[in-house]
């Protein structure tokens, strides 16, 4: 049985101002955000900045679904996806402290992206009955 949902955060980007942030592949710049892992998920195909974004937004959808908790660095937060594609996120560090403090168990995560916007959306349930 899935938990009750504690918190929802949602995040819409501007690709074409997410990439001139992003859109260089600078690796230090990258590495400030992105997990190696993240990186390798979006490859090297025409759509990886809209898809690069779409995590962006993940991530900070995932923030907000905590409630905003203070020293939650971007690399707490890890987007990744499963054997059939479906997104999910893995976190650490403050993000991980956040969320068993709020007895969140699990998430439920969504991506969708253009090439003008991408966007996501997070809900944090609850540790559901055992």
């Amino acid at each position: 049985m899935i938990g009750i949902p504690l918190g929802i955060g949602l995040d819409l980007i501007d690709v074409p101002r997410f990439s001139s942030l992003y859109g260089e592949r600078d690796a230090e710049i990258l590495a400030r955000c992105f997990a190696p892992a993240e990186l390798t998920d979006v490859g090297d195909g025409p759509d990886w900045l809209p898809r690069l974004a779409a995590r962006f937004a993940a991530k900070e959808a995932a923030y907000k679904a905590l409630g905003g908790a203070a020293g939650v660095a971007l690399t707490d937060i890890v987007i990744h996806t499963d054997a059939f594609g479906a997104p999910g996120l893995t976190l650490s560090g403050a993000a991980k402290s956040a969320a068993e403090a709020k007895g969140v168990g699990s998430f439920l995560v969504s991506l969708t992206h253009s090439d003008s916007s991408a966007a996501a959306v997070v809900v944090a349930l609850s540790i559901g009955p055992r």
